[in-house]
């Protein structure tokens, strides 16, 4: 694993000191080259937890990722850069309440004095850090907030989700406390990540999500939809809105377009 083939892989040439701009600068990187997926699952593959084979896929074959990969490659690529990081562990937010704890992983990044939370992994969570200090806070174009529930930290998304947000204690975990949920979650006929395919990509400007066959492009002057009828149109939004290349795409689409066909129908 090198520093070096992350940060070209992100895009990142700024400084490397351990401060908060540099902390908002590489995980705002981060996030712009590097999208939110779940291709893998309904690909028939097994994903694993840990740094190494989160840079295996995200670095060196140049794929996206869910919270357990894109989260274990930030914090090892922070960690190598001279910051203090802890991973958490965190519930999401539903209508029917709040899932299993492990269900999310983030981090945490403690800098003079202030911890400060630091998510690559929630699809359309904030760019930058959030303080865990209670308050709405501003990242690019989008709003978010950080609140207080007794021994609980809530992170409130940003209203345009349809995740709420997440609920976690700020004490830290090891990646093999994850492994568990990581295990359900890919394999349950339940799960939303077995059941829908995702993609999310979120710049200072604009947030893509590919969820199904359905593209949404939410920007500060709103949000608009577009489904997706071909391979190659869906072959094509992968490359040039998530910068994915993936040789699978074809095979892939037959299933997303009959499930987008099943959904129209219910």
């Amino acid at each position: 694993m090198q520093l070096e083939t992350y940060l070209d892989r992100i895009g990142y040439s700024g400084s490397r000191s351990p401060t908060l701009g540099t902390l908002c600068a590489v995980q705002a990187a981060h996030l712009s080259a590097i999208p939110y997926e779940n291709l893998d699952i309904h690909l028939g593959r097994t994903l694993s937890l840990g740094a190494s084979t989160a840079y295996q896929k995200i670095v060196l074959e140049r794929r996206g990722g869910w919270c357990y990969e894109m989260n274990a490659l930030l914090a090892w690529a922070l960690e190598q850069l001279g910051f203090r990081v802890g991973l958490l562990s965190s519930g999401v937010l539903r209508p029917g309440g709040v899932t299993p704890e492990g269900d999310h992983l983030v981090l945490r990044v403690t800098l003079e004095g202030t911890d400060y939370l630091v998510d690559a992994g929630f699809g359309d969570g904030a760019i930058e850090p959030l303080p865990l200090i209670e308050g709405a806070y501003q990242r690019g174009f989008l709003e978010y907030r950080i609140e207080r529930d007794g021994e609980h930290w809530i992170m409130r998304n940003q209203p345009s989700s349809n995740t709420a947000g997440f609920r976690f204690l700020n004490t830290p975990r090891a990646m093999t406390d994850f492994a568990e949920r990581c295990a359900y979650l890919q394999s349950d006929p339940e799960s939303g990540f077995v059941r829908t395919t995702v993609c999310q990509r979120i710049t200072a400007d604009a947030l893509y999500t590919l969820r199904g066959a359905v593209l949404t492009t939410l920007n500060i002057a709103g949000s608009t939809q577009r489904t997706l009828e071909t391979a190659t149109d869906y072959r094509a939004t992968l490359l040039e809105t998530f910068k994915l290349k993936l040789p699978e795409a074809d095979a892939l689409w037959g299933t997303i377009w009959a499930r987008h066909l099943e959904w129209q129908e219910t």
